[in-house]
């Protein structure tokens, strides 16, 4: 009797799960918005979205006419930095600054290579755009290594000795050698690529299951489904089931059709590891998502709770800020963030190689919030229609 009553449970469970899957695919807005997403969002934001400088305008006062202050000119050069030109008075590079015709001015003073030729120290001025503060940052760092390096050259010359190939003098003097792990050429798209996937299925790991139980509320199939021998469980499990296994369907889609083969993105770690995690992260957001189906009527306002909701994940997840330099508040804020648990899981898997032995911590994390999540869930589900 038992196993009679179990396959029923399970064919009515398989049941909706393919109705649930063929209400997905008889939305074709939804359809398409899916697949851009895995498909073609992920690709622009790999290839289009870059944190080093590229390009940046700038303007030359050149008060000194020498050599040596062509040749320092002549470092700031591309990607990095493009001559827009050069001007006669300061007020001319202040103007062009103010109408954001130019990034930077070089202003290099006059006496400058002679200063230079006499062994003694001399100074140039470079004013910066910063309205944009990272651009700006970013011009600052990059003009002090290319006056650093102009330098140090100068510098070489005047002691008699030579640059190593590492740019440092041919001399006793202490020597700094950096190593970059995981990622040493420091390649934006691998980031912007793998964060603009774990943001897309944080999406719809909500926004999906979310719209299916509208959806029946919308058109009053709720009612229907509420006095037909189905349990509660019965009627929340179909809809994750169905929209976790079109988000990992999307996640492969991005990762294997995208990711690696345009970008060439290593994959360090388990896969298996890495779809399991993400199977887990989007049973929880999916929780999430039933819940404010409960507390909402229609399409509209369900899409406005999942911004609400997704926003401050987002900021809170540690990908944009650093930990560190958030408030303490903040921080604490991060804890209740499964975005958080999920990214740094994600990232070691995929660029570092870790393991289980070390992703534990955040496992753990998100399936606790999972178990809340999920009670939450049934309670307000069966307190609604119950």
């Amino acid at each position: 009797m038992g196993f009679i009553v179990d396959r029923i449970w399970w064919s009515r469970l398989q049941a909706m799960i393919w109705k649930e899957l063929l209400q997905l695919l008889r939305d074709p807005i939804l359809l398409v918005f899916v697949m851009y997403a895995f498909s073609a969002d992920i690709y622009n934001a790999a290839s289009g979205v870059s944190f080093q400088l590229n390009n940046a305008a700038l303007v030359l006062l050149d008060m000194d006419r020498s050599a040596a202050s062509r040749e320092l000119a002549g470092r700031f050069m591309p990607p990095e930095f493009h001559w827009s030109g050069a001007i006669q008075h300061a007020t001319q590079g202040q103007k062009l600054l103010d109408d954001g015709k130019a990034m930077a001015v070089l202003d290099i003073p006059p006496g400058f290579g002679a200063a230079l030729a006499r062994g003694e120290g001399s100074a140039v001025q470079l004013q910066i755009d910063a309205s944009n503060s990272v651009q700006g940052f970013l011009t600052s760092v990059d003009a002090t290594q290319i006056v650093a390096r102009f330098g140090l050259e100068q510098a070489a010359k005047r002691l008699g000795v030579g640059l190593g190939d590492t740019g440092s003098i041919d001399a006793p003097i202490i020597n700094n050698q950096s190593r970059v792990w995981f990622n040493p050429n420091q390649n934006d798209a691998w980031f912007m690529g793998i964060s603009e996937l774990l943001n897309v299925i944080t999406l719809f790991a909500m926004l999906l299951p979310a719209a299916a139980m509208v959806r029946e509320k919308e058109r009053g199939t709720i009612e229907q489904l509420l006095v037909s021998p189905l349990s509660p469980l019965q009627i929340m499990m179909p809809k994750i089931i169905a929209m976790v296994a079109v988000i990992l369907g999307g996640t492969a889609l991005g990762l294997f059709g995208i990711l690696v083969p345009l970008f060439a993105i290593p994959i360090q770690g388990s896969l298996l590891l890495f779809f399991a995690l993400t199977t887990l992260y989007t049973c929880t957001l999916a929780g999430i998502g039933i819940l404010i189906a409960t507390m909402t009527r229609n399409m509209a306002q369900a899409g406005m709770m999942v911004i609400l909701i997704l926003a401050p994940m987002m900021f809170l997840s540690g990908a944009w800020t650093p930990p560190e330099a958030m408030p303490t508040v903040m921080r604490w804020g991060m804890y209740v963030s499964p975005l958080y648990y999920y990214i740094n899981a994600s990232y070691g898997i995929l660029m570092k190689g870790a393991g289980l032995a070390v992703l534990w911590p955040m496992m753990s994390g998100i399936f606790l919030i999972a178990v809340l999540v999920s009670s939450a869930t049934i309670m307000r589900f069966k307190k609604q229609f119950g």
